[in-house]
């Protein structure tokens, strides 16, 4: 059960669905979800996964955000209101959508699994914001080196563990932190030889404290 129907049992989300409007599309890998997501919804990831990628006037790619199975997204949580922004399969990918304008109708207040829901929203809503917070702090670093080293550091933090899976290809990673890609990796091999990481693919382990 995704963290948005916490503590609201099938048969009420049943009804919630319904109350709200809901629907659910597929789209194939490597799809543009323009038409859907520029819209005023909230979307959750039911399967499969994707990526909202920003692509500046000189053609230059940085990944935004990386949805997973269970992530959410839409209108006011997500980057989708610039034009150069774009939300891209990277899997067959099935998603629910709500009607954010239906979300916001005061009759709803009637039910007392609509308000749990809400209380469920704002929740996800502030992690969603932690994790904008946290990649602030990663862009804001000067150098390839201090940028990696904060993106490896709040991963241990947050999973407390030194193995990092890098839940994406290096080239996804340079993406995410708006660098270039060669430049990246010729940092992680004098990381490797500095004795800071050991890497295999796409497992990292930190060797500092």
């Amino acid at each position: 059960m995704h963290k948005l129907f916490n503590k609201i049992n099938v048969n009420q989300q049943n009804k919630l669905l319904k109350l709200l409007e809901s629907s659910i599309l597929s789209f194939p890998k490597n799809t543009i979800m323009l038409s859907t997501v520029k819209e005023n919804i909230i979307g959750i990831i039911l399967e499969g996964s994707a990526q909202i990628i920003r692509t500046d006037y000189n053609g230059n790619r940085t990944i935004i955000e990386e949805l997973e199975e269970e992530s959410i997204f839409g209108t006011v949580i997500s980057s989708l209101s610039s034009d150069e922004c774009e939300m891209i399969t990277k899997d067959e990918t099935k998603v629910l959508i709500i009607d954010y304008d239906r979300i916001l109708e005061s009759e709803n207040n009637n039910y007392s699994y609509y308000n749990q829901f809400i209380k469920n929203l704002l929740s996800i809503t502030n992690n969603v914001i932690e994790q904008k917070n946290e990649r602030i702090e990663v862009l804001t670093k000067k150098t390839i080196r201090d940028k990696l080293l904060e993106y490896f550091n709040i991963y241990r933090k947050k999973h407390g563990t030194k193995n990092i899976y890098l839940p994406f290809s290096l080239t996804d990673l340079a993406d995410y932190l708006a660098v270039d890609r060669s430049a990246m990796s010729r940092e992680l091999k004098y990381l490797k030889e500095e004795g800071f990481i050991e890497s295999k693919g796409r497992k990292i382990t930190l060797l500092y404290r």
